[in-house]
Formats: structure tokens, C-alpha cells, sequence
């Protein structure tokens, strides 16, 4: 039997309605208790360490290790005043952040509500009537007083509600610590496609340049004979599909700044001129501290808000079992009655009463027990939720970390390919200009030191990112200022 079912079974052998009025006098006796079930964190099966960490010195430039880590500012780690002034004002001003802390507010004041509901109420009251009965006098009647009644939670209803506020104030601090690792990611996401266009621009631009010089060559020996017309053709179709790149990229460049304008909240053209200039991608630390997984149920704010959920939703249900019991009052009022406004506060005038009240459900058709039956269910969901949350959070963990050491095997490779793309497309050319080799190997070397030069852009791009991946996926990027 699960966790969830052994809960929810003994939870019913305790509030069976058979056993309602024996529990209610042991209550009495006891002089008040809690409801329902107590609140445990769920105990969570951990892995004792990471996958995809580095336990010897591989040849990658930068490793992922089991040391501690200190995420809460990550993006200083790539060393650029850029990114960082984008990211910390990001989490100033981003709307969504907004909505997260207004979120935080409303639990904040419904917590008051709650409380409210733990003390005397006071309720003032004052009229004033003037009535006539068929043809006597009409008469004056001047009333004023105060009504107060006390619920005493003597069975922790009221208590457990209480209970359950307070963790809706937890799950919505993290939500607002959650919105904020977003923000931070994105940001930094944004930034990166931005910087990996910017230099898609700068390889295309020099291809284009480098390819515009040989169909020169090509047409200079084309007039004196020692190229064909079909040299031409090819030499300038490769310059015009290079060409073409260049607006493409242009575009996605300027599309990104307007994406981080507006996670900034601003208008979409207002970062042009900061971040139009082309700059270069920033480089990634050397070492890259991951942690144990079981610092992540700590420090990832999903699964500290899943918790903080499942704690409001067990204490819902001591708020439903509360309803099996009596509820015990005080009241007490006192009033001031008077057709003269002259006499309204004498003696003669006022009356009073105080006493305890007590209301009993004898009879509600089963609506109570559906009732924690239904918090049982919303209660057992709560735990799914959070049980699916801690093994998304590892898996997200564990994708981010094989994604960054196999990229930066595949960057090196790839860094290898253009050096040699590089050489060929050097050779061919100068052979091509002494007459030792056909065209066409000229044009497959610029071809493909194009393609390599691109795909190691798009490579140091996704090295980036997959770090930016892992970092959101440790939970670092959250400012604890709530």
C-alpha cells in the first residue's frame, strides 16, 4: 500500500461518524486539539550523486563538479557587464515577476482573513424608527448597541485554516523565487541567440567576402581563357547563397532584442542601439559546481512550492473533519432602547445578555464526509504533484548535464573540422590559380568551411545554453528577498 493510501485509511478509521461523539468528549476532555491529519514532509528517495558530474580530469575546457554551489548569481560566471545589467534589471521590472509578487500579496491577505476568524467579533449597531398605529400618536424609538460572539476552536478548525494559509504563503513565495529562475533564464537564453546570430552575421560576411575575391579570380581567368562559363555561374551562385543568409540572421538578431525588451519591460525597439553592435558569445566557467541531489529538494523553488501545496491541502482536510464537532460560542450584547432621545443611555433604557452557545451537525445528508473525502482527493493529488516534481526536477538536472559534456565534444570536433576546412579551402583555391585543379574543388572547400565555421557557431551557442539549462535546472537564479 502507498504512502497516500495508508494516510487516507487511517485517516478514516479516525473520523468514521460512528466514532464522532466518543472523539468529540475525548476533545473536551483534553481541553481542544487539532483536526485531522499533522503535516509531514514526504520522505523522498535521492540519488547519492550525479551522473554527469566530473570525478577525474576529462579534456573538456570547462567540467561540471559535486562541489557545492552557489547559484544565487550565476550569470556573473560568464563575465559579461552585458548580460548581468540585462538579467538584474530583468528582475526588477519583468511583469511576470509582478503578477508572481501580487500572487504573494493575495495569500498574505487571506492569511489575515484567517486569523481574523481566531478572534471575538464586535459588531455596533445604532436606528432610529418612527411608527404610528391608526390614529394614535406616532412615537419616536432611538436604538444603539453592541453584539459580540466568540467561536471557540476548540477542535482547531479554525486553526487548521489557518495552517493552510500559512502554506499558501510558502508555495507563493516560491512560485515568486520560481518566476524569478525563469526571468534569469530566459534573459540569458535571449542574450545567447542573440550573440550566436550576431556572429552568424560576422562568419557569413567573411565567407561572402572571401567567396566575391575568388569569383573575381574566376572571372579575371574566365576573360583569358583558363575558366569556363560554368566557373562563373557557380562562383557567383555560391556568393549569392551566402549572401542570402546574411538578412536572415539579421532578423532573428533584432527579433531577440525585441524579446528581451519586452522581458525587461520595455517597448520592443527600446535595446536596439545597446545591443545592435555585434559583439562576440561569452565564454563558459571552467568549473561548474552542481551539488548533491539533495541539495536540489532544498534549493529548487517548483519543489519547495509543491510541498508547501500538499501542506495546505493536508490541513484542508482537519478544516472539513472540524465540521463533525460542535462549535462552541460566547456572545454577549448589550443594547440601549429608548422612544425619548433625551433618556437613550439611562439605566432604564439599556439591556444585556451573555452566555455560551453551542451548535451541533446532527444531520447533513453526508455532506460533511464527502466533504473530507473531497480534501482527501485534492489532498492526494497535492502528493502526486510533488512526487512527479522531484523526479522532473532530477531528470532536468540529468538532460542538462549530458547535454553540456557531450556539446563540448562535439564543439571540439567541430573546431577540428573548420581548421581543416580552413587548409582545403586555402590549397584549392591556390592550385585552382595555378592551374592544378578544377573549380569545383574550390567551390566544395568554401562550401564546406561555410558550414563548419556555422555549425561551430551554433555548437558554442548550444554549450551556452545547455549551461544556462543546467543552471535553472539546479535552481540557482532566485533572490531570497521575500
Amino acid at each position: 500500500m502507498s504512502e497516500a493510501e495508508t494516510m487516507k485509511t487511517n485517516e478514516r478509521r479516525c473520523f468514521h461518524p460512528v466514532l464522532v461523539a466518543a472523539a468529540g468528549l475525548a476533545f473536551l476532555t483534553a481541553g481542544g486539539c487539532m483536526a485531522g491529519p499533522n503535516f509531514h514532509p514526504p520522505p523522498q528517495a535521492v540519488p547519492g550523486e550525479w551522473a554527469g558530474v566530473a570525478r577525474t580530469a576529462p579534456a573538456q575546457p570547462s567540467v561540471v563538479t559535486a562541489q557545492p554551489a552557489e547559484l544565487g548569481r550565476w550569470w556573473r560566471q560568464f563575465n559579461d557587464p552585458a548580460l548581468t545589467k540585462l538579467i538584474e534589471e530583468a528582475l526588477g521590472a519583468n511583469l511576470d515577476l509582478r503578477i508572481a509578487e501580487a500572487r504573494l500579496r493575495q495569500a498574505r491577505a487571506s492569511q489575515g482573513v484567517a486569523t481574523g476568524g481566531l478572534w471575538p467579533s464586535v459588531t455596533a449597531s445604532a436606528g432610529y424608527q418612527l411608527t404610528q398605529k391608526g390614529s394614535a400618536a406616532k412615537q419616536d424609538l432611538f436604538q444603539s448597541g453592541f453584539d459580540a460572539i466568540w467561536e471557540l476552536d476548540l477542535f482547531g478548525g479554525r486553526r487548521r485554516s489557518v495552517e493552510a494559509a500559512n502554506a499558501s504563503i510558502e508555495a507563493a513565495i516560491e512560485a515568486v523565487r520560481d518566476v524569478q529562475i525563469s526571468i534569469a533564464a530566459e534573459v540569458a537564453l535571449n542574450y545567447i541567440q542573440l550573440r550566436a546570430s550576431q556572429q552568424q552575421i560576422v562568419i557569413a560576411r567573411n565567407n561572402l567576402k572571401a567567396q566575391e575575391q575568388t569569383a573575381e579570380i574566376t572571372r579575371k581567368r574566365f576573360d583569358v581563357g583558363f575558366a569556363s562559363a560554368l566557373d562563373v555561374a557557380n562562383a557567383d551562385a555560391n556568393v549569392a547563397a551566402t549572401g542570402s543568409q546574411i538578412p536572415v540572421f539579421e532578423s532573428a538578431a533584432q527579433q531577440t532584442i525585441y524579446a528581451l525588451s519586452v522581458l525587461l519591460a520595455r517597448p520592443p525597439a527600446d535595446l536596439l542601439p545597446q545591443l545592435a553592435p555585434l559583439e562576440s558569445l561569452p565564454g563558459v566557467p571552467a568549473q561548474i559546481p552542481a551539488g548533491l541531489p539533495s541539495d536540489l529538494l532544498r534549493r529548487r523553488p517548483d519543489i519547495r512550492q509543491s510541498e508547501a501545496l500538499l501542506h495546505a491541502a493536508t490541513a484542508q482536510i482537519g478544516v472539513a473533519v472540524a465540521d463533525f464537532f460542535p462549535k462552541f460560542s460566547l456572545t454577549g450584547s448589550l443594547n440601549w432602547n429608548s422612544n425619548l432621545l433625551g433618556s437613550w443611555w439611562n439605566d432604564a433604557s439599556r439591556s444585556s445578555s451573555v452566555g455560551p452557545a453551542v451548535t451541533w451537525p446532527i444531520f447533513q445528508g453526508g455532506a460533511i464526509m464527502s466533504n473530507v473525502h473531497l480534501q482527501e482527493a485534492l489532498r492526494d493529488q497535492a502528493f502526486t504533484t510533488y512526487q512527479k516534481t522531484v523526479l522532473a526536477a532530477f531528470q532536468d538536472v540529468e538532460n542538462a548535464l549530458i547535454a553540456f559534456a557531450r556539446e563540448q565534444q562535439h564543439r571540439q570536433l567541430l573546431s577540428a573540422a573548420v581548421t581543416a576546412n580552413r587548409k582545403a579551402a586555402e590549397l584549392s583555391l591556390q592550385l585552382y590559380i595555378e592551374g592544378m585543379t578544377d573549380f569545383l574543388n574550390v567551390l566544395t572547400a568554401q562550401r564546406s568551411l561555410y558550414a563548419a565555421e556555422d555549425a561551430l557557431v551554433q555548437s558554442e551557442r548550444s554549450i551556452t545554453t545547455n549551461l544556462i539549462a543546467l543552471y535553472k535546472a539546479l535552481g540557482g537564479g532566485w533572490l531570497d528577498n521575500n
